[in-house]
């Protein structure tokens, strides 16, 4: 489809809403739903686009700028500093190990020691972009293998600098690169040269000059020219390190490193990250249709077997690295299959070794297949990671025999010892109320002990460790845990076989809440009513209300608010979405009704008193007799 860049635009712009949405109505995520757009739109499917697709990923290749930018900003010097460990020891053997095997594994089949080494970098990258979406997409990035995975990836970020230096060391003489006006010739040492002196004026700028000219822009209060200064900051930091031959990636992530402790991060962050969602979007369509089929289609298997040769070996050398450091099982597997295939940076690596002379003839063009495909299959890996690779390390995990139960005499049994669970818990036994406590994350229960409390390991459904835990003769049975379906599950085996035994439960939203109260469960605590409760409370009360006043509304709204989530509950279920809905929007309007006749009954607001303003008028008073 030829056409300008109106044309152009519209059909990017049409595959994401169409493709993206589909994608992760299927569980694929959204990254997997670009590529396929890219695929569809391409030379190869509906022939929208054509070469200008190499044209555009260029263009989009602005997303990965942006959002390494991002990831610099959050990066602040002491957050490094505290995660050394990881990131020099898993993200350094990552790479070392990763580039040495494949290396090896390049020259075993023929190719040349510096072409091999070079295959061996390219390799040993993985894909910031895929990874990060996909992990905060899955809600992996706050574990285990979530952070040594970012660790990781932040490593090869920055060791994209040596490599790129390094490449042309690797070529014979005269070295080709490409300058802000087009081919020039620089012997090795000075592209090296001018190399540093970029990242040194980085450095400085970022250091010395970019506070006080951003803290100048914000004193005009207009919002556009800090915008405009973020842009601006990224792309001309992008173009300086493209103009010495580097990743103009690589040059904003150091900028945004630079600038993660400046006030203005929150800022930054706000007027880039549409940018960067929009950017990425098509980088990931662009990399879809930029896919030579015609490669693929003319060597099948030789491109099949090298795409999942390399994911393979990277797989195996990252799940072993995550062995070796001890990382649990389950957060070994998340790490390996997150980062086994190779990145976004191996374009830009390929392209600088064309470059410079170090890769030549058919060889760039089936890395690039190979690298697409890697890219293409690693939310299908996510899928295979999350529908059959988790499900079965969970019974293994839950494998180990339960705790043997020292005395069954607690009056109160509770399931789950999480953020939770610990308050109502410490409360409980600062009180002389004795607790035995039921938890299935090994972790917590380790924590737990050392900190001096009794935390036993047992799934609290099964009902032999209920029995063990002493329901048939305790008082009260808490469930705590943060897992909605299996509270419910705890909930109606305790009522099934202990039918005497009271049970407040934790519920996650009111959808839980409803299910609990249909299960039997007469006590269930939102857990976030109570801290917006005292939001609430303590909003009134520094807008002038009287603490008396503020704290009366908040207690009337609970009282009227769960009088209310308890008859919605009886309705939940037994009718269609619209007519709940019309309940729901009835109840509010009456509590509203209510809490205002309340209010007129009761006393205006500025009839509120508190002891801090009656404290305010003595001492007024007093400072006045003095006088």
């Amino acid at each position: 489809m030829n056409g300008g860049f109106l044309s152009q635009a519209v059909v990017y712009l049409a595959a994401a809403v169409l493709a993206v949405p589909i994608a992760k109505r299927l569980g694929l995520g959204s990254v997997l739903g670009y590529l396929l757009a890219g695929i569809a739109i391409g030379p190869y499917a509906l022939r929208l686009v054509g070469a200008e697709g190499h044209d555009v990923m260029h263009f989009a290749e602005f997303g990965v700028v942006m959002m390494l930018f991002l990831v610099g900003l959050e990066l602040r010097p002491s957050v490094l500093w505290t995660m050394r460990g990881p990131i020099l020891g898993l993200g350094g053997g990552q790479v070392v190990v990763t580039t040495v095997v494949v290396m090896g594994i390049a020259m075993a089949f023929g190719v040349h020691l510096r072409p091999a080494l070079v295959i061996g970098m390219i390799a040993s990258s993985s894909s910031t972009a895929i990874v990060l979406q996909s992990l905060g997409e899955k809600g992996l990035l706050k574990t285990e293998g979530g952070k040594a995975s970012f660790a990781v990836l932040l490593f090869q970020d920055i060791s994209v600098i040596p490599m790129l230096a390094l490449m042309p060391l690797l070529a014979v003489g005269e070295v080709s690169s490409i300058d802000a006006h087009g081919a020039s010739s620089r012997p090795a040492w000075q592209s090296a040269f001018l190399i540093l002196g970029a990242v040194t004026l980085i450095f400085v700028a970022g250091r010395y000059l970019l506070q006080p000219i951003f803290r100048f822009l914000a004193a005009s209060r207009l919002r556009e020219v800090l915008t405009a200064a973020a842009l601006l900051l990224v792309l001309s930091t992008a173009w300086l390190m493209e103009a010495v031959g580097l990743s103009p990636a690589l040059g904003t992530f150091l900028a945004g490193v630079l600038l993660a402790e400046s006030e203005y991060r929150h800022q930054l962050e706000a007027d880039v990250e549409p940018f960067k969602g929009l950017f990425l979007g098509v980088f990931f369509i662009a990399v879809g249709a930029s896919l030579d089929f015609s490669l693929v289609f003319a060597e099948p298997v030789k491109i099949a077997l090298a795409t999942v040769a390399i994911v393979i070996v990277k797989g195996v050398v990252i799940f072993a690295l995550g062995r070796v450091s001890k990382i649990s099982r389950p957060g070994t597997f998340v790490f390996a299959f997150s980062l086994a295939q190779v990145g976004e940076f191996a374009f830009v690596l390929l392209s600088f070794a064309q470059q410079v002379g170090v890769l030549e003839g058919a060889l760039p063009a089936s890395i690039v297949a190979v690298v697409a495909l890697s890219m293409l299959i690693t939310p299908l890996l996510f899928i295979v990671l999350e529908r059959v690779v988790m499900p079965r390390l969970a019974p293994a995990a839950e494998a180990r025999e339960a705790d043997e139960i020292e005395g069954d005499e607690a009056p109160v049994v509770m399931a789950g010892f999480g953020r939770f669970g610990q308050i109502a818990g410490r409360i409980l036994r600062q009180n002389g109320v004795p607790v035995t406590v039921l938890d299935v994350d090994p972790e917590i229960i380790d924590v737990i002990r050392r900190l001096g409390s009794k935390v036993y390991y047992g799934d609290a459904s099964r009902i032999d460790l209920l029995h063990a835990a002493g329901c048939a003769r305790a008082r009260l049975f808490l469930i705590a845990v943060d897992d909605a379906e299996k509270a419910l599950e705890i909930a109606n085996t305790v009522k099934t076989h202990f039918p005497n035994l009271e049970i407040i439960a934790r519920a996650n939203d009111r959808v839980g809440y409803y299910k609990l109260r249909n299960a039997g469960v007469k006590m269930v605590i939102r857990e976030t009513f109570g801290s917006a409760l005292e939001m609430g409370e303590l909003a009134l009360h520094n807008l002038g209300f009287g603490a008396h006043f503020a704290h009366r509304a908040a207690r009337l709204f609970k009282r009227h608010d769960e009088a209310s989530a308890a008859k919605l509950a009886t309705i939940w279920g037994s009718m269609d979405q619209t007519a709940f809905f019309s309940e729901v929007r009835q109840a509010m309007d009456q509590t509203e009704v209510l809490m205002k006749a309340e209010v007129s009954r009761n006393g205006a607001p500025d009839e509120g008193w508190d002891n801090e303003s009656l404290r305010d008028d003595i001492e007024a008073m007093t400072k006045g007799a003095a006088e």
